[in-house]
């Protein structure tokens, strides 16, 4: 139940490596992916949940080998959430920026595209925000994966 198959320090380079490859690929997929799970979104996280499992544990079930993986995980999570809370720099690079989608009633087609954001979802925004096309002053999808409207 506690014997380790794998030297101790290997539970954590595995999780540190997995954590990072994981964070670099979300931050790819673009913020609508993070912001919004469609079903087939979070179809994807569980299977990538089972897939980097045998990556993380190198093939051991013991209870020790887990526990090492949890405390390296959460304080590595702790670790980049500190550097983020003191870095704006640092924040941008792991946690995305704003970008703006629409300005002044028009939308910017090329930002949608490279966002992965469908006009339909912008226009869904506009209508949330009860605020039609022609008065919309901007229209940013935020580092979380939310589009947020201003008005004239």
């Amino acid at each position: 139940m506690f014997d380790l198959s794998l030297p101790w320090w290997e539970y954590m380079v595995r999780g540190v490596l997995i954590y990072c490859a994981l964070l670099l690929m979300m931050r790819l997929s673009g913020k609508r992916t993070v912001g919004q799970f469609t079903p087939f979104d979070l179809l994807v996280v569980m299977l990538l949940s089972e897939s980097v499992s045998p990556g993380l544990t190198g093939g051991d079930e013991s209870v020790a080998g887990g526990l090492i993986l949890v405390v390296t995980l959460v304080a590595l999570n702790v670790a980049i959430a500190s550097v983020t809370a003191r870095s704006r720099k640092a924040a941008d690079l792991v946690e995305g920026s704003a970008v703006l989608l629409g300005r002044d009633g028009k939308f910017f087609r090329e930002a949608l595209r490279r966002n992965h954001v469908a006009e339909s979802d912008l226009q869904q925004s506009l209508r949330e925000a009860d605020c039609p096309q022609e008065r919309m002053k901007y229209a940013f999808l935020e580092a979380d994966g939310k589009i947020t409207i201003l008005q004239h």
